[in-house]
C-alpha cells in the first residue's frame, strides 16, 4: 500500500515531513509537489487534477491519499473518480462545495501579496490567482456517494473558515470519522505534527 500526501497552496512537499516521520508507514510514503504537477502547465484546477490523477495512476497498489486544503480537495475529487483504487482516505481542511466568496476575498489579498511570496512555494503569482479562480465552481455534493472507502476527516480547532464543512463532509459520507485538533489552526500539518500524526496513525491501522 502506498499513501501519497498533498500539501496546501502557500506549502511545499517538506510541509509533510514531520508529520511523515512520525508514522509507522513513512517507509512507504511520498508527499507529492503541487508546483511540479503544474510545471508546463496551464494553471487551473482542471490541469493539477489531470497531472495528479497520472501520479496516482502510476501506482500499482492500492492507494491512501492524505491532503490538506487543496491537497485534500484533490484528493476527495480522485476518490470519486477511482473509488476501486484509493484504499482510505483523510482530507484535512477539507471543503466539498467551494466557499465563492472566501476563494474571492483570498485572491484579493493575493493580489498585494509581493511575487517573491508566491516563488518560494514554486508558484507565479498570477498562477496561484488563476488556479484559485477555476476552483470556484467546483461542487462535489452529488458525486459524494461515490466514496466507498473509509475517510478520516481533520480540522484544527481553530480554523473557523473549513471547520463547518469539514463536520458536513463527515456527515455526507458514509464511512467516515470527524477528528479536530486541539489548539492547531488550517495548517495542521505544520502547526501540530505530532498530534496530527498520531491520529493519522490510528487511522490507518484501523485500515490495513
Amino acid at each position: 500500500m502506498k499513501y501519497l500526501y498533498l500539501h496546501g497552496l502557500g506549502q511545499k512537499p517538506d510541509s509533510w515531513d514531520r508529520v511523515i516521520k512520525e508514522t509507522k508507514v513513512s517507509d512507504s510514503s511520498v508527499s507529492l509537489s503541487l508546483a511540479e504537477m503544474l510545471e508546463g502547465k496551464a494553471a487551473t484546477y482542471g490541469e493539477l487534477y489531470t497531472a495528479f490523477s497520472e501520479e496516482c495512476d502510476k501506482e500499482n497498489d492500492e492507494i491512501v491519499l492524505c491532503g490538506l486544503s487543496l491537497g485534500a480537495v484533490l484528493a476527495l475529487n480522485y476518490a470519486i473518480d477511482h473509488p476501486d483504487k484509493v484504499k482510505a482516505l483523510v482530507l484535512i481542511a477539507a471543503q466539498y462545495k467551494m466557499p465563492e466568496k472566501l476563494l474571492k476575498f483570498q485572491n484579493m489579498l493575493f493580489r498585494f501579496m509581493p511575487n517573491a511570496t508566491f516563488k518560494q512555494f514554486g508558484f507565479k503569482k498570477a498562477d496561484v490567482i488563476s488556479l484559485c479562480g477555476t476552483m470556484a465552481e467546483l461542487d462535489f455534493r452529488d458525486s459524494l456517494c461515490k466514496v466507498s472507502c473509509p475517510v478520516l476527516i481533520v480540522c484544527g480547532e481553530k480554523d473557523n473558515a473549513n471547520k463547518k464543512a469539514s463536520k458536513e463532509l463527515a456527515g455526507y459520507l458514509s464511512n467516515s470519522c470527524y477528528r479536530e485538533l486541539l489548539k492547531a489552526g488550517h495548517e495542521a500539518n505544520a502547526e501540530a505534527p505530532e498530534e496530527l500524526a498520531a491520529v493519522l496513525q490510528e487511522f490507518y491501522e484501523n485500515v490495513e
